[in-house]
């Protein structure tokens, strides 16, 4: 007895092809589907980026937008302190570790705040006030300095 063809066969015979030929699948592979989302969404990644940039103007205070800048601020310096160590040597090493250490340790603080006084953070710190953030920030910026300067020499 020959064998049943099903329905579920991957090869159907084309006629006056003179053999079985794949047929063609109706499920999309992951190309497709890729290409058809980045159609339907229209969005290349410029305007995803610029969609970012406007939602962030827009949901963001002016002090949040402030603690930002001095975030950025502290990474750029802290990539150029490490750039000129690699470049220019790190003659003075104790120097090197207190000005690097005291850019990480001041980005920690700056995020920390940013952290707290967040409007949408509310919730998570009940018992801190924006000024108490504040103050608890220059208090550990002050520490923070101070062992960096001493461990210049």
């Amino acid at each position: 007895m020959a064998a049943k063809k099903t329905a579920t066969s991957s090869a159907t015979a084309i006629p006056g092809s003179g053999g079985a030929t794949p047929a063609r699948s109706s499920t999309p592979t992951p190309a497709t589907m890729t290409a058809k989302a980045s159609k339907s969404s229209g969005s290349s990644p410029n305007d995803m980026v610029q969609k970012v940039i406007k939602y962030y103007i827009n949901t963001t205070g002016p002090r949040t937008n402030l603690i930002d800048v001095f975030l950025v601020f502290l990474v750029v310096n802290g990539a150029v302190q490490f750039l000129y160590c690699i470049i220019a040597g790190n003659y003075p090493f104790n120097a090197f570790l207190a000005g690097f250490c005291a850019t990480v340790g001041q980005f920690v603080l700056t995020a920390s705040l940013r952290i707290q006084t967040q409007e949408a953070n509310k919730n998570d710190f009940p018992s801190v006030s924006p000024e108490r953030a504040f103050a608890d920030y220059v208090v550990c910026s002050l520490i923070l300095h101070f062992f960096c300067v001493n461990f210049i020499n």
